[in-house]
């Protein structure tokens, strides 16, 4: 350990020895941020609050900003030159969940208009 900067000795590909990893700060940012996100999803789902049809869409952006908090503080995806892969796995992993998701609601609306309808 070098300092306080070096706190914990884990690096994602492609930083260099000389970068300065995760801190206790950041960390604890990161966690502060992430039980506020999720604690603001619970008010707005068991409360009024929130006009009644924009729940969902109060709970999606929710949902949307605690997926960037755990990728920024705890899976320290950036935007530097240094994390191009990164964030090229990541697209790669979005678009192939993206397309497992998009298929099988496709063949499940497939399936369902080419049933034979149910007798009484």
């Amino acid at each position: 350990m070098d300092g306080p900067e070096h706190v914990f000795d884990d690096r994602t590909p492609g930083v260099g020895e000389h970068e300065p990893t995760a801190t206790y700060l950041s960390y604890t940012v990161g966690l502060g941020l992430a039980i506020l996100a999720t604690i603001a999803s619970f008010v707005v789902s068991q409360t009024d609050w929130l006009w009644s049809p924009g729940i969902p869409v109060g709970l999606i952006v929710l949902a949307f900003a605690q997926i960037g908090v755990h990728l920024v503080f705890f899976l320290h995806l950036g935007s530097g030159p240094d994390s191009t892969n990164n964030v090229l796995a990541l697209a790669f992993g979005v678009l192939i969940v993206f397309l497992v998701i998009t298929g099988s609601v496709w063949i499940i609306a497939n399936l369902n208009s080419n049933m034979m309808p149910m007798s009484p």
